[in-house]
């Protein structure tokens, strides 16, 4: 009953204040149940600038608030948890790529839009973990720095002849699932197939069925004639996963696929933003135009 009030008093605010509601899928079960929109981190932003909503309410991590921030300059946008980052993320900094750019001049540097801003900003296009093996067959140079996966670089590299210069950077969620665990449960389940994330180690990727982005893998659970399912990604998908596909069976990978920061938002958390309009992610036009700029670039690729 608890639940049901405070969705009830966010569902009148957010009508109160022109708000739009995001939640990526990752997040927990009962904030993906109220968002106006669910998807991949991107794909959230870019819709959410099409809305005619005042205010953007990002149940996500930091990274993805600053993107919504980027592609939506005149609206305002929440984080309903502003301790919610990405260690990904993290890992790289704009000027830890400044200096890699110096060892390889002229070479582009292609970045995950799980990046802060000031990463985009120095960055010459960015990517998804859907349209990377797209983006970097873009581009006419023969080598690309690519920040700060390092495990989708070295998927994406095998459907390339280009050179990477990979950024050593990596999903401390996805690194945790070991291969010894998913030839376990192939072995105890048969006739499931393996789906994961390229953000899982090459082992990992190496022993799957399918490798896609979240967005991709309801697509793909849903469209397959198969009933079971093994998911490599973070535990947050199956909410979506079992409730699309009700006749079908979805197995986690492991345990630890539980990433903590994608677990912090809670309905509290998003009614306390909506009250207060805080906190305000808003990031500066000195490092927007530039960032944008390497997210127009990747918009502009056609696609296949």
């Amino acid at each position: 009953m608890y639940q049901d009030e405070l969705k009830k008093e966010i569902k009148t605010l957010l009508k109160e204040r022109n708000a739009v509601l995001l939640a990526h899928n990752y997040m927990r079960d009962e904030v993906q149940e109220i968002a106006d929109l669910t998807g991949d981190s991107l794909a959230l932003s870019i819709e959410a600038s099409k809305t005619a909503a005042e205010v953007i309410v990002f149940c996500g991590v930091h990274f993805m608030a600053e993107s919504a921030s980027i592609l939506s300059p005149d609206k305002t946008v929440l984080l309903p948890r502003l301790d919610a980052g990405c260690p990904m993320s993290d890992m790289v900094t704009a000027e830890g790529l400044l200096r890699l750019k110096e060892q390889h001049p002229g070479v582009p540097v292609v970045t995950y839009v799980n990046s802060s801003a000031e990463v985009k900003a120095v960055s010459d296009i960015c990517c998804t973990s859907a349209n990377a093996v797209r983006v970097v067959n873009s581009l006419r140079e023969r080598e690309v720095i690519f920040v700060p996966d390092r495990n989708l670089g070295r998927y994406v590299a095998r459907f390339t002849d280009k050179t990477f210069h990979f950024w050593e950077g990596f999903c401390p969620t996805h690194e945790r699932l070991k291969s010894g665990a998913v030839l376990r449960l192939k072995d105890e389940n048969p006739d499931a197939l393996f789906v994961c994330h390229p953000e899982c180690s090459p082992e990992i990727s190496a022993l799957a069925d399918h490798v896609c982005s979240t967005s991709g893998m309801y697509e793909y659970c849903r469209n397959s004639r198969s009933r079971r399912f093994i998911i490599g990604t973070e535990a947050g998908i199956l909410y979506r996963l079992r409730r699309e596909n009700p006749d079908k069976e979805f197995i986690l990978a492991s345990p630890g696929l539980i990433c903590p920061n994608m677990k912090l938002v809670s309905l509290e958390d998003i009614l306390d933003a909506l009250k207060t309009l805080a906190p305000v992610i808003k990031v500066p036009e000195v490092i927007r135009i530039p960032a944008k700029q390497a997210l127009d670039r990747m918009l502009a690729i056609p696609r296949d």
